[in-house]
């Protein structure tokens, strides 16, 4: 960890562009850090951490509100899920929605279609499309995995938010108070108390309880159709806001890209689809405070999405300009690790990210690495998704 204009950042190179995002955030913000993944988002940039004694921001927590990941593990044996993962990763990516603006063919219900929150005019109009897409996993870097840990125990391992309705529900509140478009741009920041940040708040806190509701389903429904039952479990939101206690002062804690780790907590951390995966703890450190006891959501990209896959005239089909990735490039490297793909652009490929053990290295200290995970089947789409974080 370094201080640049008294603000912790972890990580090495650090992005120029993500840095001079959290500088301006730390203008209206308490406190601040950047995590070692980090890389430029709206307005906020991924990877970022920013608190406020008395308000909160939309633009902090982003467009995919509750976004997270969720890690089970299986009583199945790792040798026979080797054996049949061709079969099993066709049954998965047939039986889960992939890509943006599906529909969940099998009816989830949920006790939180019950609740109050649905009445305010934000998600009032949502409420019919987010039970449809409830379980949906989306497109982008959201995924399902089958992995297995050091000790040849399977795990599956899911990356998804709140879909539709949380970026709704976002674009919602980020209007009613005149944010500003665009990437470098000053966040939207309200008072917390405010009629406008408490009904934010409310609606933030039921996209939270949205996003874990289709996580939940997701995982307990792959452990089925593997015939398993799930043993243990790691979930956790890497896109949310908290109300936190840190040096003895109450703050709303904002994380965008970032998870929360404090002390014997437990956060599962996504690679790329040709990566490890860990299931981390947190620990007592006087660098995790500087953090506010947060750590890295993934790898953080290297390689834009365009740079990566190239860009087309939409019309014609035409390539303006070829990307960086091919398709050769990203099988061999996939091929390689040993991982049964359904899906994926070039896009997702493993030439866009960083290596997680290196990225982990930067916060060595602050967390313990309890399990590292090795996918053997990865499921995506192959659309970009404006839903991800």
């Amino acid at each position: 960890m370094r201080l640049i204009d008294g603000i912790p950042v972890w990580g090495d190179p650090v992005e120029e562009g993500a840095l001079r995002q959290i500088r301006r955030c730390a203008l209206t913000a308490d406190r601040v850090a950047l995590m070692a993944d980090h890389h430029k988002g709206y307005a906020v940039p991924i990877g970022g951490v920013v608190a406020y004694r008395d308000k909160i921001s939309p633009s902090g927590v982003g467009f995919d509100i509750a976004c997270g990941n969720k890690a089970v593990r299986l009583d199945v044996k790792a040798k026979d899920v080797r054996r049949d993962i061709g079969p099993i990763m066709d049954m998965i990516f047939e039986h889960f929605e992939f890509g943006i603006g599906q529909k969940n063919r099998w009816r989830v219900d949920h006790a939180l279609f019950d609740d109050e929150t649905w009445k305010h005019e934000a998600v009032r109009p949502l409420k019919a499309s987010a039970r449809e897409q409830l379980g949906t996993i989306g497109g982008g870097n959201h995924y399902v995995d089958v992995l297995v840990d050091e000790q040849e125990r399977v795990w599956i391992g899911v990356h998804f938010g709140s879909r539709g309705f949380g970026h709704k529900t976002a674009t919602w509140f980020l209007r009613k108070g005149n944010a500003k478009d665009g990437m470098d741009v000053d966040p939207l920041v309200i008072p917390a108390k405010s009629a406008l940040g408490a009904d934010y708040l409310a609606c933030m806190e039921l996209a939270g309880r949205y996003a874990y509701a289709g996580r939940d389903w997701v995982c307990a429904e792959a452990a089925r159709l593997l015939g398993a039952k799930i043993v243990e479990e790691v979930h956790n939101h890497h896109n949310f806001a908290w109300r936190e206690r840190h040096g003895g002062e109450m703050l709303w804690v904002v994380r965008k890209g970032a998870t929360p780790a404090f002390p014997g907590q437990k956060g599962f951390i996504g690679g790329s689809m040709g990566d490890i995966c860990v299931i981390v703890e947190g620990i007592e450190n006087d660098l995790a405070k500087w953090s506010l006891y947060s750590t890295v959501h993934g790898a953080g990209r290297v390689m834009g999405r365009m740079e990566a896959k190239g860009k087309y005239n939409r019309r014609t089909g035409k390539c303006i300009r070829p990307g960086k990735v091919t398709q050769e490039m990203m099988s061999k490297r996939i091929k390689s690790f040993g991982v049964e793909l359904r899906g994926g652009g070039l896009d997702e490929s493993p030439h866009c990210y960083k290596k997680l053990r290196r990225v982990l290295e930067a916060h060595e200290g602050t967390i313990n690495i309890l399990h590292t995970l090795r996918p053997i089947g990865v499921a995506m789409a192959d659309t970009e998704d404006p839903f991800r974080d």
